[in-house]
């Protein structure tokens, strides 16, 4: 697509509409913008970040009067600008007291700010109150001026402008952890043999595995299959952790941890054996790639996509509670911020991504030691702080802990914000 030549003069940033800072402008629906020659490119289209009707009405309704300053936070600066590494979160924690009622702070000015995602460092916010309400507009002195010159220059503004969430904590977490029921962690194929009776194998290895149970003519299960005309890539785990409810024991799923990844070579089959009996032939897998030794009995499953959610918080829309299963990680018993607990809440309890939840510290039981009688006292379970949901499962979800005041620890409970 070519627009017009520019003029060569210095011109304002905001006044160009291909390169302005994004606020609702067609190029931040596109990647790249390259200025090549005085002649404006544009390429490499990107999705742009949506909003929903339900945020949409609630800033519309907050655009006509602004937020009440009981919204606000006590310490809202008048003015701030947009640095790198803010996200949506950390901004609407500073002008709200609830930062997951980000719509409202959008709604502040509907007409400067058409799409909250659309917020790009070096812009700035201007607080004006007027009443018992307050208002966020960008600074008419947003953005500066730069001068044009006809060379190449790219910059992929999706990557500028701010995210809702810190995404560096959840995207390495997303590829290689999956939760899977107890059915399909039972009969999950598994790497059988190795060549030359090697039991340890690495990357460029050829490895053979099996997806049947039994033999002969007693089989179960499904053969590992081949498709044909494309390759079909599956992740190699062991030692699936099983979740379990912290009331009740019961199984609420298992919790894989991928240690490398192989192709599907061949098909799995059964021939007629020398003993004129039905013999089952492995199928044949090439590793990839191995975080450590891949070993007999490691169990294959199909890669989990990356999730591309926007990870837009709310609060859910009814009640809910329930308890952390786990915290994610090696020998981890508390976690900090920007950490992540697995939840024994999932998609049939109505959890969505997005959803903000109050962490509860768990209940305390001690003995009342100004009491000659020395009676038992219950402790009730106070606010710790916040978490999203950033992914869901059947029965249990991923949540990424936002604010904290104290360690978080499996047990401890969490309800509505």
């Amino acid at each position: 697509m070519i627009l017009p030549r520019l003029h060569p003069a210095p011109v304002p940033f905001a006044a160009v509409p291909a390169v302005r800072s994004g606020i609702g402008t067609f190029v931040s629906r596109w990647g790249v913008a390259a200025l090549l020659g005085g002649m404006v490119c544009i390429a490499a289209a990107a999705p742009p970040y949506s909003v929903t009707p339900q945020q949409r009405d609630a800033a519309e309704q907050v655009a006509q009067a602004g937020v009440p300053l009981t919204e606000l936070a006590p310490n809202a600066p008048e003015r701030y600008t947009v640095q790198r590494g803010d996200t949506l979160w950390d901004i609407a924690a500073r002008y709200l007291q609830r930062p997951w009622r980000w719509p409202q702070l959008w709604g502040m000015n509907l007409q400067q700010i058409r799409n909250p995602h659309l917020i790009y460092p070096g812009q700035v916010l201007l607080l004006t109150r007027a009443g018992d309400r307050a208002v966020l507009q960008l600074a008419a002195d947003t953005p500066p001026t730069v001068k044009l010159s006809p060379r190449v220059r790219a910059e992929p503004l999706r990557d500028l402008g701010i995210p809702p969430l810190p995404l560096g904590a959840i995207e390495p977490f997303l590829a290689d952890v999956d939760v899977v029921d107890t059915d399909t962690h039972e009969h999950a194929p598994r790497i059988v043999a190795g060549p030359q009776a090697r039991v340890l194998l690495g990357p460029g290895d050829r490895a053979y595995a099996r997806g049947q149970y039994g033999a002969g003519d007693a089989l179960s299960g499904d053969a590992l299959e081949a498709p044909v005309g494309r390759p079909r890539v599956l992740s190699i785990y062991r030692n699936a952790t099983a979740l379990r409810d912290p009331e009740t024991s019961e199984v609420l799923g298992y919790e894989t941890h991928a240690v490398g990844r192989a192709q599907l070579a061949r098909s799995e089959r059964v021939v007629e054996g020398p003993d004129g009996q039905p013999t089952v032939v492995p199928a044949t897998v090439d590793i990839l790639q191995a975080r450590e030794e891949i070993r007999i009995g490691d169990r294959l499953l199909p890669q989990s996509g990356r999730d591309t959610f926007l990870y837009i918080p709310h609060a859910p829309a009814a009640p809910i509670q329930g308890q952390i299963v786990k915290v994610h990680g090696d020998a981890l018993r508390y976690a900090g911020q920007n950490q992540i607990v697995v939840l024994n809440r999932g998609r049939v309890d109505g959890l969505e991504v997005g959803h903000v939840l109050a962490v509860l510290k768990e209940r305390t039981r001690l003995i009342d030691k100004t009491d000659e009688v020395r009676p038992d006292l219950l402790l009730p379970g106070e606010r710790n702080g916040l978490m999203m949901v950033f992914r869901t499962f059947e029965r249990v979800s991923h949540a990424l802990i936002l604010q904290i005041t104290d360690g978080v620890q499996s047990g401890d409970r969490f309800a509505n914000p």
